[in-house]
């Protein structure tokens, strides 16, 4: 029985989710609850488990495609065994879909229905992996489309007979790309054997030996083919090959085979993903909240002390302690003695929210962009409990694995600035909260102490809060506070 795994919503009513990467291929079998593809939506990345045991029997949604919740993705045989009739054709042909001539693809699929062994590829088939036409007659593993057959464990034995020619279809080696030059001509019948790595064909023209994904990647990066010299089996050009290339580490061919790229000045990225959520929150809040920033240097030598001694701590020898930590715990105390501040405004009843928890954000930043995540009931968790809670935070951050219910229902947040060498900035709320604790970077500064100059851990707080909630005393007195317990921790235990 074949049954198709749907595009699920993973949650907040998400409408659509690009396909990051496979963890399986046509022929594998999986298991319930395995993992087999991430998906990045509009807030993180999330790993999807298929609901049931059976073999992959074609991947319908190809890596780097936006589809719509619902859209079907993989298609698995849950009635039949690994290595049947319905590994080769039927996940490429699917890859395919939506071509007009689909050939080779919709025999794959008449194959699955009638659990048959595809037939040999008639005369002027496509090439083995690029269309779905079927591979040599050996064991074999299906693959994703464009990246070629997977043979069985066997290595195929080298043929005894050069001069006899086979069909260019059933060849398994990389495909021969032709790069046209001035005066192209027709080309003779080759022989059958390796091919010379950059071999002429007629006048102007030359043969050069890649895999489709390798010819994908250069024209990607805007290398030419024709120019490099590969280092593959063979002679075949090689994904570090054409890496080398682009960074200028491979030499190009001669003068009369190299052909001129335009220098590219500009470069389109497509706002999708994590990149776009964040985008419309970050508007949504500038013109929605009239924002207010407040700015506070304070002496954190005290602090910094504080942070070397609880490393030294049994307590928290196995978690990470930095002065983020106790910025936290700076900012927990006075949210205790200024509930205002951890509020959010209701538009629809005309109401200020007041919650008596806090669930503490901390900015991320990500190569996907940037990620809230949140410590649920943060007010309530010991010191070296908020240190690890910290500490697998920024570690799920980093890793991309960060899921949208841990950036749900944050309350106030905290940006980390500092780690970049910037000394301040003006914070944007995330949406639905009212204030944000912007920690700049700690450096040595000159400091007047006890009326003598001195050198001093310095560091700058920025405080941004919605100006309909928090007036101007409200936030001065939260932020003075903060800055106080900074500079001597003793008074998170009197005020804590």
């Amino acid at each position: 029985m074949r049954r198709e795994f749907k595009l699920p919503d993973v949650g907040e009513g998400l409408t659509e989710a690009e396909i990051v990467r496979w963890h399986v291929r046509p022929g594998d079998e999986v298991k319930v609850n395995q993992i087999v593809v991430e998906i990045e939506t509009a807030k993180s990345i999330v790993e999807l488990p298929i609901p049931w045991d059976g073999v992959v029997a074609g991947v319908l949604v190809e890596e780097g495609r936006t589809v719509d919740v619902g859209t079907p993705i993989v298609a698995v045989d849950t009635g039949g065994e690994a290595g049947g009739a319905d590994q080769g054709p039927a996940g490429q042909g699917l890859a395919d879909q939506g071509r007009a001539d689909q050939g080779p693809a919709d025999q794959g699929l008449k194959a699955l229905a009638d659990d048959m062994v595809p037939k040999p590829p008639e005369e002027g088939a496509a090439e083995p992996g690029a269309h779905g036409s079927p591979a040599p007659k050996e064991e074999r593993q299906a693959v994703l489309v464009g990246y070629g057959v997977k043979t069985g464990a066997s290595k195929r034995r080298p043929r005894k007979r050069p001069a006899e020619p086979i069909p260019a279809a059933q060849v398994a080696n990389p495909a021969r790309v032709e790069v046209p030059g001035p005066a192209p001509t027709a080309r003779p019948a080759e022989p059958v054997g390796p091919p010379p790595v950059v071999a002429a064909v007629g006048r102007g023209r030359v043969a050069v030996l890649a895999k489709p994904p390798v010819r994908k990647l250069a024209k990607d990066l805007g290398v030419d083919l024709a120019t490099l010299t590969g280092t593959g089996p063979q002679g075949s050009i090689t994904r570090d090959d054409v890496h080398a290339a682009a960074q200028g580490g491979l030499q190009a061919a001669p003068e009369p085979v190299r052909q001129a790229e335009p220098q590219r000045r500009e470069e389109r990225v497509p706002v999708k993903g994590v990149r776009k959520m964040t985008a419309q929150a970050m508007v949504a809040s500038a013109f929605t909240a009239p924002h207010v920033t407040e700015f506070l240097q304070v002496d954190v030598t005290e602090t910094m002390e504080a942070v070397r001694r609880l490393r030294a701590l049994p307590d928290f020898a196995e978690v990470k302690v930095s002065p983020l930590l106790l910025v936290c715990r700076a900012l927990l105390t006075g949210v205790r003695r200024y509930p205002m501040i951890n509020s959010s405004w209701d538009e629809a009843a005309q109401e200020i929210v007041v919650k008596h928890y806090v669930n503490l954000g901390i900015a991320a930043a990500t190569p996907r962009g940037l990620v809230v995540p949140n410590i649920k009931d943060a007010h309530a968790l010991p010191l070296p409990e908020l240190a690890r809670q910290l500490g697998a935070l920024a570690e799920t951050a980093r890793a991309g694995r960060t899921q949208p219910a841990e950036m749900a229902g944050g309350t106030i947040t905290i940006t980390n600035v500092g780690v970049f060498g910037v000394d301040a900035g003006t914070p944007i709320l995330n949406p639905g909260e009212s204030a944000i604790l912007a920690f700049g970077q700690v450096r040595d500064m000159p400091w007047v102490v006890d009326g003598e100059l001195a050198v001093r851990k310095v560091t700058t707080l920025a405080l941004g809060f919605d100006h309909r909630i928090v007036d101007g005393e409200l936030g001065s007195m939260f932020l003075r506070d903060v800055g106080a317990m900074l500079e001597d921790p003793l008074r998170m235990l009197a005020w804590g």
